[in-house]
């Protein structure tokens, strides 16, 4: 299912709050299980993102960083709450799903961020 713009719509959205990962499926062959600390340094928030290219933050401490709510945002995105106290990101389905087919790379790339930050 897509909407207007052909972005994808999820087909089933979990919070897993024991095993601290939010489960996305965009159908039933394509499911993804995006955990929190990933979620939190990857916000699309301009906090994070920053205002444009080169104006990023690296997000570090959140390797037990919870999520209290996912709030439905219209009819393209959630906002997460994390119990940090951030909350400005809006995870539209398309992020949501960029996140998840790209997140070993995605990954790979903050801990190279950190392992840098910190030599």
């Amino acid at each position: 299912m897509t909407t207007r713009d052909d972005a994808p719509v999820p087909t089933e959205l979990r919070l897993r709050r024991q095993s601290r990962v939010l489960e996305v499926a965009f159908g039933a062959d394509e499911r993804y299980s995006l955990p929190f600390e990933f979620l939190r340094v990857h916000s699309p928030s301009a906090e994070v993102k920053g205002h444009g290219p080169g104006q990023e933050t690296l997000v570090l401490g959140k390797q037990s960083v919870g999520i209290k709510a996912v709030e439905p945002v219209g009819q393209y995105a959630v906002r997460l709450v994390f119990d940090d106290g951030h909350d400005t990101g809006l995870y539209t389905w398309k992020y949501l799903r960029e996140l998840g087919r790209e997140q070993p790379v995605l990954w790979r790339r903050y801990l190279e961020k950190v392992a840098a930050a910190s030599a």
